[in-house]
């Protein structure tokens, strides 16, 4: 079939709470045209070259990080706890490998794949097929899923098509991104097998579930998810039926640089653990992690429900943690980054009021009894406990205040974990190695040392576990750029109409 033909069965829609990816000046719902996009149909999408990070660099820089949309089945917070398939399966691939996770999260204008290639992330893990297009431009680890291409209809549209031979001419418009795998399954049918498709291009910072939640609730007619994420999706949304098959055992894989050779290796190795094929390739043998991780997020009747649900969000216990409107309220009281602060709770105790720690530690933030007023029983309420932990954070970071911001902060975090007597010692390590002892970098090498006796023999406050406080800053700032992420998602989100899992009037299914 000739190009244009292809094309003239491509539409872009203005359609009511979506952002599509052209604007139709002057389009009202009532008068809608069809316009006549004329997109190459295997056009790259990223003109980034990848920068050179191997698992060397990584494993030097201690972090990976992985780039993923905030969705049900790739990663979301479950009243503070991160959580997620993607990110659960990343995570043990990053604890075998002694390094941290950082999350990366594709903002509304960002490109997952200039993401990757410009060294913000170092691999897209969010249930994303192989193609051919998507193999110009990044690697693809071994798979660790198989899944079935399907359409999925409105409950505005009754009888809905059962067959692609019944969708064929129907006039129906298929909703799909332009650089998802869906998009190039539906230019195929009409490509190779001649069928009379209707595509419409929304945004691409619209992911699947998002694109879900438009067809549950009626903005849009139809589109193309991968079974698992409709089944996921239909456990907790209510309007949406399930079509035709138009594409079967696809391949789900992790995507990383193309010059990453040694990363890739060490992913496969690790993939090959949890998921192969058999002889016939037709059923593949999991692995008992994969098997809970897929029973956890994709199979289980209500357990997807029960760690999502988007009507909390905004509404009563806040989009990071249940403890958002508190936290905000005595930030904003002490002049403090609530953000920050609730990165700490989520490392000191997950978000757990009733945490104690071996040493003592109580509460959300961890008080120490004998360093606060406050009587022992009391530190276990919420508000009084992140009183506290304010007032000590805030006082440490009135110690550092002549450095720069994010030096001020990576000092006091890490003074809040290993008290002003050990940073004292390691910037005075710094100071006798000829570095700043106002660079956090600095610091935190000197608190390495002090792990080790020719440094701690000498050192006023002696031995430190100083693997601790940087493991501690390291993740608080990752965490809090997560944070950060989600909350500008969340507020493009509500400036523009479009939901996901940060929104409030999903059409959830009681």
């Amino acid at each position: 079939m000739e190009l244009y033909s292809i094309i003239k069965k491509v539409r872009v829609w203005s359609v009511a709470l979506i952002a599509v990816v052209f604007v139709i000046s002057a389009c009202t719902e009532a008068d809608q045209e069809e316009v006549v996009v004329e997109p190459e149909l295997h056009s790259p999408v990223t003109v980034t070259e990848p920068v050179a990070r191997d698992f060397a660099e990584i494993s030097n820089s201690g972090v990976l990080r992985m780039i993923t949309h905030y969705s049900s089945n790739t990663y979301f917070l479950n009243q503070g706890i991160e959580v997620g398939f993607e990110y659960e399966l990343v995570r043990e691939f990053a604890r075998e490998n002694d390094l941290a996770l950082e999350v990366v999260i594709v903002g509304a204008d960002e490109n997952p794949f200039d993401l990757l290639n410009s060294g913000a992330g170092d691999v897209i893990a969010a249930n994303y097929t192989i193609t051919p297009e998507r193999r110009e431009i990044v690697s693809f680890t071994r798979p660790y899923n198989l899944v079935d291409q399907m359409l999925v209809f409105s409950s505005q549209i009754s009888p809905y098509p059962e067959t692609l031979e019944e969708l064929s001419g129907s006039d129906i418009p298929i909703s799909v991104r332009r650089n998802s795998s869906y998009f190039v399954t539906l230019t195929n049918l009409i490509e190779e097998k001649n069928y009379d498709i209707n595509i419409e291009l929304i945004s691409d910072a619209l992911d699947t579930e998002a694109t879900l939640v438009q067809v549950s609730e009626g903005n849009l007619l139809a589109t193309v998810a991968d079974d698992n994420m409709f089944d996921a999706a239909n456990r907790y949304m209510d309007g949406l039926f399930p079509g035709p098959v138009i594409s079967e055992k696809d391949t789900i894989a992790w995507a990383i640089r193309n010059n990453s050779p040694d990363l890739e290796a060490r992913m496969n190795r690790f993939l090959y653990k949890h998921f192969r094929f058999t002889e016939d390739r037709d059923r593949p043998r999991r692995s008992t992690f994969l098997n809970v991780l897929r029973r956890k997020y994709f199979e289980e009747s209500r357990q997807i429900a029960e760690y999502y649900n988007p009507e909390w969000q905004y509404q009563t216990i806040g989009i990071i943690s249940p403890y958002d409107d508190m936290v905000q309220a005595i930030a904003d009281s002490m002049g403090l980054d609530w953000l920050m602060l609730t990165a700490m709770i989520a490392q000191e105790s997950s978000f757990n009021p009733n945490s104690k720690s071996w040493a003592g530690a109580v509460g959300l933030m961890q008080v120490i009894p004998r360093f606060v007023e406050t009587e022992y029983e009391k530190l276990y309420d919420p508000v009084t406990n992140i009183k506290e932990g304010s007032r000590i954070i805030k006082e440490h970071l009135r110690h550092y205040s002549y450095m720069d911001s994010t030096n001020q902060w990576a000092m006091a975090l890490a003074t809040y974990n290993v008290g002003l007597g050990h940073m004292a010692d390691a910037r005075r390590l710094a100071i006798d190695a000829n570095r700043n002892p106002n660079e956090w970098e600095n610091v935190a090498d000197a608190l390495l040392k002090l792990m080790q006796r020719r440094y701690y023999q000498d050192a006023r406050y002696g031995f430190a576990r100083g693997i601790e406080p940087v493991q501690y800053v390291k993740e608080i700032m990752n965490r809090y750029r997560t944070y950060e992420a989600i909350i500008a998602l969340a507020e493009n989100q509500q400036r523009t109409g479009v939901t996901n899992l940060i929104g409030t009037d999903i059409n959830r299914r009681p």
